[in-house]
């Protein structure tokens, strides 16, 4: 009965020592439980998680300004805008612009020869003037078309030239303007003219402004003989005088045909 009370003593005594010992080792074990999950809580989330996006959209390259220049007089000085090629087609545009479309009382002119294979290839005559107006100068606001009706052809050095009258809206200002375009063979100019005093311009205003465009470049043989061929051809001095679209049409805008009664 002795050995039996001694070994129940034992027992007990040694139960109460490794509780004794296992309370500190759970407490830090829970301590350290807790500690890992307070850091991984406070630990940004790794970076690799996070997708990458890439710019695809290709956007023209910037040159060096053109030799082109306008020998028409006036007061506003020309502005020549650094060159522009398109990454896709290869095409070169410069552009042109002379007033202000805000200065009411005198004339505004915005113009983009566009050089290289396969610009004669142009968009319809709405979307070209859409393109340049909203594609603002220098110091000057995006504009918007709110009004383009076909006007025939107008006989130019160039050539004949596409014309639409364009009403041209920028803030609370709107213009009469004359849109333009008219190509050759490797060759496109295009562009809006606006008259002072809110009046369309006349034919043979938009004929002699495009006599006084003069281009000669060493870089571009091709371009250059083309101005200088078109220099003999002066429509200036004919009037240049609007003719009829025996198509119906300019460009991409439809003439509005009257209905008639039968």
């Amino acid at each position: 009965m002795r050995i039996a009370a001694i070994d129940e003593h034992e027992e007990e005594r040694v139960g109460r020592g490794f509780f004794a010992i296992s309370l500190p080792l759970r407490v830090a074990a829970a301590v350290i439980v807790v500690g890992g999950l307070a850091f991984a809580v406070r630990q940004p989330p790794s970076m690799t998680a996070v997708p990458v996006l890439h710019r695809t959209t290709e956007i023209p390259a910037i040159v060096g300004t053109a030799p082109l220049r306008l020998t028409e007089p006036g007061i506003d000085p020309v502005r020549v805008e650094p060159g522009r090629i398109d990454p896709k087609s290869g095409l070169r545009e410069d552009v042109l612009g002379r007033g202000s479309f805000a200065a009411i009382e005198a004339p505004v002119l915005r113009l983009a020869v566009t050089r290289g294979i396969g610009s004669e290839r142009a968009p319809g005559l709405f979307v070209l003037a859409a393109r340049r107006a909203a594609l603002a100068g220098r110091g000057e606001a995006p504009l918007s078309v709110s009004r383009a009706v076909p006007r025939g052809v107008v006989a130019t050095r160039f050539g004949p030239a596409e014309i639409a009258e364009a009403t041209l809206t920028g803030g609370a200002l709107t213009r009469a303007c004359t849109a333009f375009v008219l190509t050759q063979p490797g060759l496109r100019i295009d562009g809006f003219l606006c008259a002072p005093l809110g009046g369309a311009p006349e034919p043979k205003s938009l004929a002699c402004t495009l006599d006084a465009l003069d281009f000669d470049d060493q870089s571009d043989p091709t371009a250059s003989a083309l101005f200088r061929q078109a220099r003999a051809r002066s429509a200036c001095d004919g009037g240049g005088n609007a003719a009829a679209d025996p198509a119906g049409k300019t460009g991409s805008i439809e003439r509005r045909r009257s209905a008639t009664k039968n």
